[in-house]
């Protein structure tokens, strides 16, 4: 259990890690986001230092002042990605420098300091190092990786804090879904939007998600899965869900996602899937789709497949959308070709599966 060589993280290894045994029970089924490995990559920052004191060490509680920044005025961003194991059993990363130039972007937005690339990447290799033996087995198995930062400076006051604190936990995963992948349905909130357009929309900040909750919770009492929101100024352009981007597959094999105006999320699964729908020949437009065009569309059969993506849920089909006066099913309910299709491409590269024709994935040192 070695950090790599080159890393400029130190190690600390924890004193009392978890029993061989016993994590081989809780990495057997570990659902998403609950079974977490033993370390945790730290980097501090101040004003008159700078980043300094990389380290991996045992994870643990933070102990903070009840003033500490964070708590009162939100500055806090966050990045999610995966480590898969390989064919040849190595691991790697998948595109994790479009992960440290978002996650930059997050901080400028929010008045905080810039991680340098090569630190965000470093600290991701020296955790993985240090936990690698929290993979879990199986075809879907990874260990979601979680960078995130916080103003760490105690104070009141309305400015941008002094000290931050970078952090990056891991968590042993499987399919996010539980029972596997399946067709989902969607709520359309015509009463919360997500974001406005020069707000933090195109930031990950945990303020996002948190405004996501209410609307979150009313789909789910509606008997959908996921809240999709439209956009906050006319309430008729689709743009996102709570948590992931979407996609539309037209009949004639072409797809449309909402463009990237500062509202949206410019997800690295996104992107992957518009550069290999393109690979494919497929076209793709990045334009708007407003929510009636897209249930004349559905009833029509103009609109063939639709589907959320993200690094969590990875390709997730669209059955079904509801929303305050209609309901409308897309395509047959279940999960298209051209969405089974990405979804399979995809994760072969990111797995080690086939050929990488863009260099996505970033090898770790076993």
């Amino acid at each position: 259990m070695l950090a790599p060589v080159s890393s400029p993280f130190s190690f600390e290894p924890n004193a009392d890690p978890v029993e061989s045994g016993e994590r081989a029970r809780r990495i057997a089924d570990p659902g998403f986001g609950r079974v977490f490995t033993d370390h945790m990559a730290v980097v501090h920052y101040s004003d008159a230092r700078g980043w300094h004191q990389p380290q991996v060490v045992a994870r643990a509680p933070l102990s903070i002042d009840p003033a500490c920044a964070v708590l009162h005025y939100a500055q806090e961003i966050f990045e999610g990605l995966k480590a898969y194991r390989q064919e040849d059993g190595g691991l790697s990363l998948f595109r994790p420098d479009m992960n440290a130039a978002r996650f930059r972007s997050s901080a400028r937005r929010l008045a905080m300091p810039e991680l340098p690339e090569t630190l965000f990447v470093a600290s991701l290799e020296a955790l993985i190092a240090a936990d690698k033996e929290w993979m879990p087995p199986g075809p879907d198995a990874s260990i979601y990786l979680r960078p995130f930062m916080i103003a760490s400076e105690t104070f009141l006051g309305v400015k941008p804090s002094g000290e931050y604190l970078y952090m990056v936990i891991a968590a042993a995963s499987g399919s996010y879904w539980k029972g596997g992948t399946r067709p989902i349905s969607l709520w359309v909130s015509h009463d919360f939007a997500r974001a406005a357009t020069g707000g933090t929309g195109a930031a990950k900040c945990g303020g996002n998600y948190a405004a996501s909750l209410v609307a979150q919770a009313d789909a789910i009492r509606r008997g959908c899965d996921q809240v999709v929101f439209l956009d906050a100024a006319e309430r008729r352009w689709v743009e996102e869900l709570g948590g992931m981007n979407i996609f539309f597959v037209q009949a004639d094999g072409s797809l449309r996602t909402p463009p990237l105006t500062g509202t949206i999320l410019p997800g690295v699964t996104r992107d992957s899937l518009i550069q290999l729908a393109r690979d494919e020949g497929l076209t793709v437009r990045e334009e708007p789709y407003a929510i009636d065009q897209w249930r004349a569309d559905a009833k029509a059969g103009a609109n063939a497949e639709a589907f959320a993506c993200g690094t969590a849920a990875v390709v997730t089909p669209i059955g079904r959308v509801a929303g305050p006066d209609y309901d409308f099913q897309i395509g047959n309910g279940e999960t298209g070709p051209v969405t089974a299709r990405l979804l399979e491409r995809l994760t072969a590269i990111q797995r080690g599966q086939t050929h990488d024709p863009h260099g996505w994935r970033h090898a770790l040192r076993s």
